[in-house]
């Protein structure tokens, strides 16, 4: 199993943070990787989407958002090729004026894919890394 835990502490209220991070449909404007970010349904607090990235690539994931707990967990449905199966967490803890981020993601890459887990998992980290770098700055600055 693979594994990949990356955090980012941001200068604004909690409230503010979590519900621009998950609103899936500005993911298009949060994260560079995206061209389309389409909700499917909503059940309470589970959504079901799909993304489709820049490549032209789509897939189906659901997220369950639990603001009061600060947590988010989500899964990847289908297709999950190039995965064998790929969850994460979002988790954030407030400390005075800001909110430390953090996205953990459990996953196992399929034998036919491209990259093993490890080249896997160096390539989430520093994806990870600029996305919340990019959301820092967007949410700081007001531009969202």
């Amino acid at each position: 199993m693979a594994h990949t835990k990356n955090s980012i502490t941001i200068k604004a209220p909690y409230d503010r943070v979590f519900d621009i991070t998950n609103d899936i449909e500005r993911w298009t404007e949060l994260f560079d990787e995206y061209k389309e970010a389409k909700i499917i349904s909503r059940e309470g607090n589970k959504i079901t989407f799909q993304l489709t990235n820049n490549q032209g690539n789509s897939w189906r994931s659901w997220r369950i958002l639990d603001k009061e707990n600060r947590v988010c967990t989500a899964q990847r449905e289908e297709p999950l090729f190039p995965f064998k199966y790929m969850n994460l967490k979002w988790t954030y803890e407030e400390g005075g004026e800001d909110v430390k981020m953090t996205w953990e993601q459990d996953f196992e890459m399929d034998p036919k894919a491209k990259f093993n887990d490890e080249q896997a998992e160096e390539l989430i980290n520093k994806h990870s890394v600029e996305n919340m770098m990019r959301i820092k700055e967007l949410i700081e600055s007001g531009k969202v």
